[in-house]
C-alpha cells in the first residue's frame, strides 16, 4: 500500500518542542522524518510503501516588528528564530522523498504577544506586569495558503489514485472536506493529532486515529 504523509509543519514543531524539547535544525529534521517512517511500520498492519512526505509551513518573514516589552522595533531577519527556521527547511530539502509546500505569513498580522500560559498567570495574579521578561513574549503571524495547499494535495492524490493511504499530522479541523473527498475516492485516511484533543464529530470523517510516540501525550 502506497502512503503519503502530510505534515502541518507549524503544528508539529510546536508539539515536538513541548514534548521532546528544543533541538538543532538538523536534529529536528531527522526526528520528523524518523517519526513519519514509524507510521509506515505501525503495529498490526502490513508495512506501507512511502510515496512522499509533504511538509507544509511558512518561511519566516523579514519584517521589522515592534516589541512591547523591549519597547523598540525588532528586525525579524536577524533573530535566532529566523536562522533556525531557514536552516531547518534547508535540512528537510536534503531528505529523500520530501516535498516542501510553503505558504506565507501575513505581515499585516505579525506581532509580539504575551504567551498564553503567562496571560493565565497574570489573570490569576500569580504574576504582575513588573514580573514579565522578554522570554514571556512570543511572535505571532497568521499563515496564508497552507490549509489550501493541504486540501489541494489531498484532492490531487485521491483523484489521480497515486496512493491508497494518507496520513495527516495535524490538529486542525479545516481538513474535513478534503478528508471526505479522499474517503469517497477509496483512500484510507488516518489522522495523527500528536495526542492533541480533536472535536468528537471529526471521528466520522476519518478512517483511523493514531500517534506513534507516547511522549507526545500531555
Amino acid at each position: 500500500m502506497r502512503c503519503a504523509i502530510l505534515v502541518d509543519g507549524a503544528f508539529y514543531r510546536r508539539r515536538a518542542s513541548k514534548a521532546l524539547g528544543d533541538k538543532s535544525p538538523k536534529d529536528r529534521a531527522d526526528e520528523l522524518i524518523a517519526y513519519c517512517w514509524r507510521h509506515l511500520k505501525w503495529h498490526g498492519q502490513t508495512a506501507a510503501e512511502l510515496y512522499r512526505i509533504y511538509y507544509y509551513d511558512c518561511p519566516p518573514i523579514t519584517k521589522q516588528v515592534y516589541h512591547p516589552y523591549l519597547q523598540k522595533t525588532v528586525d525579524l531577519s536577524k533573530t535566532g528564530l529566523y536562522k533556525w527556521s531557514t536552516d531547518f527547511y534547508n535540512e528537510l530539502k536534503k531528505k529523500r522523498k520530501v516535498a516542501l509546500r510553503m505558504g506565507e505569513i501575513s505581515e499585516v498580522t505579525a506581532r509580539f504577544e504575551i504567551k498564553p500560559d503567562i496571560v493565565n498567570k497574570l489573570l490569576r495574579r500569580e504574576l504582575s506586569i513588573d514580573d514579565l521578561a522578554e522570554l514571556d513574549f512570543i511572535y505571532r503571524g497568521e499563515q496564508k495558503g497552507v490549509d489550501m495547499k493541504i486540501g489541494l494535495d489531498i484532492a490531487s492524490l485521491a483523484y489521480k489514485k497515486q496512493v491508497e493511504q494518507i496520513v495527516l499530522i495535524s490538529g486542525d479541523s479545516d481538513f474535513v472536506s478534503a478528508a471526505m473527498l479522499a474517503r469517497r475516492e477509496g483512500i484510507d485516511f488516518i489522522l495523527d493529532p500528536l495526542f492533541a484533543k480533536i472535536k468528537p464529530n471529526l471521528f466520522e470523517h476519518i478512517d483511523g486515529l493514531r500517534t506513534c510516540d507516547a511522549r507526545f501525550k500531555p
